[in-house]
């Protein structure tokens, strides 16, 4: 056995869960001037830390919106966000399958999220209990693309040769200064395939 964890993203990999950050975020700025549709998105906003994403976003308003005057409205992004995604089933049940089938190895799900946004979603998907350990975005001071979530969820797993699987260059560039071996995969429609050989286990 090459590994001994499974590492995975949350957004774009254990479940499908971009688009709905889009329109919460799209619908957030909208009163700012800043038209934010999902190519933008996906091209700059994925796999960053939220202030990160609001500092580039607002730089590219016309004019430029100080991202200070938008900070305080990201709870209420946040409490949007759960309010859609509590009708809306985005774990894949390919995906919910595979991390079921796993048990030979400890998982863990690493994202730059909240716990809040997160958590409610893992345990209606029924996959909550199969993770060894979670490490959300308030749980480390550097995000990614810095080593630090990724090598604290190791840590926490008690792993020494984890797989990380994510969808964003972010995320494939901490998974990589942490020392870990990283798959990327478009969306969590690939994730079942793409784990699975990689870690040589029958369909």
């Amino acid at each position: 056995m090459s590994y001994d964890a499974v590492l995975f993203d949350f957004d774009g990999v254990l479940a499908d869960s971009e688009p709905v950050h889009c329109a919460c975020w799209a619908e957030i700025l909208a009163p700012f001037g800043i038209q934010l549709d999902w190519d933008l998105y996906r091209r700059h906003c994925i796999g960053v830390s939220d202030r990160a994403m609001l500092e580039f976003l607002a730089s590219c308003a016309e004019p430029p919106v100080n991202v200070d005057l938008i900070w305080p409205r990201y709870a209420d992004k946040k409490a949007l966000f759960r309010q859609r995604i509590a009708d809306t089933d985005v774990c894949p049940s390919a995906v919910v399958d595979l991390v079921r089938s796993l048990d030979a190895y400890r998982l863990a799900v690493v994202t730059s999220s909240g716990r809040q946004e997160v958590e409610p979603v893992l345990e209606r998907a029924g996959i909550r209990s199969h993770l060894a350990a979670a490490v959300y975005g308030e749980d480390v001071a550097r995000h990614k693309p810095a080593p630090d979530p990724y090598l604290r969820a190791a840590e926490l797993a008690g792993s020494v040769r984890p797989l990380v699987v994510e969808d964003s260059q972010a995320g494939v560039d901490s998974a990589r200064a942490a020392g870990f071996a990283v798959i990327r995969v478009a969306g969590p429609a690939e994730v079942p395939a793409r784990v699975r050989a990689a870690l040589r286990a029958p369909d």
